[in-house]
């Protein structure tokens, strides 16, 4: 089955005593006046979707050169994938948040590195743990360190929690470590000054530490460690816990998706494809480069070299320039000297007949070529019927004409309206068509004038793109 990732913001303004209040169970009732919930596993089976939460930090979610990467948006595509349904994730970097898409039911499971407690236990049910990790608390190497000896460093490092008396930590709202360090303070018995940060995720604070902006912050060892590739100056092996398992979380009596989400993990995790992703993650090297690269998503949101020129003809167009800079993606990935088995040149992929009727060859400049690819989309848009309303539809036609020409999809809205479908909505009644054009049933039919047609590819072409679009709105700025 198609993958699709259909990414969405939703800013939700609740305290953290909504998040810890008690949350429906997927077989009855959550409270009075409740209407009973359906069973969650069979829910998305039937619906062919499944929806998760996640962050948006250098390990679980980011965008690098135009494609969407993460360890946990890799492993939820995975588990996606084994369960045969889709994949929508809403990204958000506020805990409250995550757990309020879940308890309102808007998302099946939180994919994050999240540790099992107690007191979330009471409200969410944990799957087979993914992982271990211990809480760290993050500082400073003193300066000109690179000039010292290592004891002379290590004289100058917290070693011990009982020395975090009267320190002042900074740490993410909302998250286990306000609560380990409450813990820590009675344990030592003394005054630990906690500033629960409500603007900054652990990387921005873990970036603040090593810049000399806060002295201290407490995050999950995994995350610290990779952190501490980008910023030598700072020192993450000092543990404030034991090791906690981290796991995924469910809806409480969300059993049957817990179960599966379990199974799945522990066989998982005895994969090549488990090693491969871990290390792909936490222990490659190249991944300081992505960090640094003005390509990373959280670097200022850089998509490709060409971002201003497909930015400025975008905008003089009225088209949003993430929707084409991942069409461009999707034809080109940004590499101008491409040339297809059919001919089609450069970042638009542009056929020469297309592009000779707007006056560009492959040694006409980037520019210019993406003003005739532009050009090109909007003489589809206005040759296609005007009854195709829906904006969202429109620009799946569009999109699918640009790839296999407008011949073929218009010979698709012919088959939907005789077999009874809506020839003004693509997915789930055009789309079929389209994907089905290479059966003579459908190739033959009178109704269709352009003939045979390799389906997959249009279609595909617009799920991928329009997917990619998303992933761009989440992370990065219009």
């Amino acid at each position: 089955m198609i993958q699709s990732h259909r990414t969405r913001f939703f800013i939700v303004f609740l305290s953290i005593s909504l998040i810890f209040s008690s949350c429906g169970s997927d077989k009855g009732t959550s409270g009075a006046g409740d209407e009973p919930k359906p069973e969650v596993l069979s829910n998305i089976i039937e619906k062919g979707e499944i929806v998760a939460t996640m962050g948006s930090n250098s390990i679980d979610y980011f965008i690098y050169k135009g494609r969407p990467l993460g360890y946990q948006l890799e492993m939820m595509e995975l588990f996606a994938k084994h369960l045969g349904v889709n994949l929508e994730v809403h990204v958000t970097n506020d805990l409250s948040k995550n757990f309020q898409c879940l308890k309102s039911g808007r998302c099946d499971v939180i994919a994050l590195d999240l540790t099992v407690t107690r007191q979330r236990s009471k409200v969410v049910d944990f799957a087979e743990p993914h992982g271990q990790t211990r809480q760290v608390l993050v500082q400073r190497k003193p300066d000109k360190w690179w000039t010292l000896s290592s004891y002379e460093i290590e004289k100058q490092l917290i070693r011990s929690p009982l020395f975090l008396a009267g320190k002042t930590i900074h740490v993410q709202s909302n998250t286990a470590y306000v609560k380990r360090l409450r813990n820590l303070q009675e344990e030592i018995g003394d005054t630990i000054y906690i500033i629960e940060d409500r603007e900054n995720e652990e990387e921005s604070l873990i970036a603040m530490v090593a810049t000399g902006e806060i002295e201290y912050t407490v995050c999950d060892e995994q995350l610290a460690l990779v952190n501490k590739t980008y910023y030598k100056n700072l020192d993450v092996s000092t543990p404030v816990s034991f090791h906690q398992n981290l796991a995924w979380a469910v809806r409480k009596g969300a059993d049957s998706l817990k179960t599966k989400i379990s199974e799945w993990m522990l066989q998982f995790r005895k994969t090549r494809s488990y090693a491969f992703l871990y290390n792909k993650y936490f222990k490659n090297p190249r991944s300081v480069n992505i960090v640094q690269s003005e390509y990373y998503s959280k670097n200022g949101g850089k998509i490709s070299y060409y971002d201003e020129i497909i930015k400025k003809l975008s905008e003089q167009n009225e088209m949003d320039w993430r929707l084409m800079a991942s069409l461009i993606y999707q034809e080109s990935k940004f590499h101008p000297e491409v040339v297809s088995w059919a001919g089609a040149f450069g970042l638009m992929q542009l056929m020469p007949a297309t592009a000779k009727d707007y006056g560009v060859d492959s040694l006409s400049s980037v520019e210019d070529q993406i003003e005739a690819g532009i050009k090109h989309i909007k003489l589809i848009d206005k040759q296609l019927p005007e009854e195709i309303t829906a904006k969202e539809e429109r620009i799946k036609f569009i999109l699918a004409s640009y790839n296999v020409g407008i011949g073929h999809v218009l010979d698709a809205r012919r088959l939907a309206e005789k077999y009874d479908k809506d020839p003004n909505i693509w997915s789930d009644n055009v789309d079929y068509f389209i994907l089905n054009k290479s059966n003579s049933k459908y190739y033959t039919d009178k109704v269709v004038y352009y003939g045979y047609c390799r389906g997959r590819e249009p279609y595909n072409f617009v799920i991928e793109i329009l997917d990619r679009y998303e992933h761009y709105k989440n992370v990065i700025k219009n």
